[in-house]
């Protein structure tokens, strides 16, 4: 990473709110309940020695990655499906409409009736929770595609396969990737509540720990993990994406922004 002035500015308030938020801290003047930089650090610190956040952050992970993948597979496949058959479409249209403005922990009570206390139910609420996003995402995509292009490849004689694969996905990616962008958001948000309740491992079991037992720097360690992984997974969707999108970027103030 180049150092010009860009780069210093997208980092400059983090370190500034950092450096202020521990020398408050170590003044006295912040509250109890906001532990300061150095004490969540210890805390971390304390966490990995007894090997505690190392297991917390295999069982988020898991629970993600898998819910995740599942939730946005699901999603661009049903999605690409609404975008090019209108028999799919109206199927799904209302259905979504309906679903999607309910807030997804809500169903929390119910897959944990269906599938327990486990992997399982976490990993079932990640996946629906990421599939609204991704599946209004591709919908859009596809019918969002230019006529004309379609047009082209099929009067040079392509193949609807290949007009699919090589015109329409392309064509369609750019906003299929926003999509799963929000879908990822989406599916940390769930993890943190789905892991608050009947949850014997994960970050969201370490913050309700340090809230049970009102070890706020506990408690603010899970929330920074969050943050970190949260942080660390769309930076690797966004370098997919510019990899995959890489031509289409060209010339553009979002290849620019991401060279700095």
């Amino acid at each position: 990473m180049r150092l010009n002035a860009a780069t210093v500015q997208n980092w400059l308030l983090p370190i500034a709110t950092l450096v202020a938020w521990e020398a408050l801290g170590r003044a006295g003047i912040l509250p109890r309940y906001l532990s300061s930089p150095s004490a969540i650090l210890a805390a971390l610190w304390e966490l990995a020695e007894t090997g505690e956040l190392f297991v917390a952050l295999a069982a988020s992970l898991y629970r993600v990655a898998v819910g995740f993948t599942v939730g946005t597979v699901a999603g661009i496949i049903v999605g690409l499906g609404a975008g090019l058959l209108p028999g799919v479409r109206h199927f799904f249209d209302p259905l979504v409409a309906f679903l999607y403005a309910i807030p997804k922990v809500a169903f929390l009570p119910i897959f944990l009736l269906l599938f327990g206390l486990g992997h399982a139910s976490k990993i079932s609420i990640i996946a629906f929770s990421g599939f609204f996003p991704v599946f209004i995402a591709s919908r859009h995509a596809v019918l969002a595609v230019n006529k004309l292009l379609v047009w082209s490849a099929r009067n040079m004689g392509a193949p609807p396969p290949t007009i699919f694969f090589r015109v329409v996905v392309p064509a369609a990616a750019p906003q299929l990737f926003a999509g799963i962008r929000i879908g990822l958001a989406h599916a940390f948000v769930v993890l943190f509540a789905a892991e608050l309740i009947g949850s014997k491992a994960g970050l969201g079991t370490i913050i309700s720990y340090g809230e049970e037992w009102v070890r706020f720097d506990l408690m603010f360690a899970g929330i920074v993990c969050f943050a970190v992984l949260g942080f660390l997974g769309d930076r690797i969707l966004l370098a997919i994406r510019a990899r995959v999108l890489k031509g289409q970027m060209i010339g553009t103030e979002e290849q620019e922004a991401q060279a700095l």
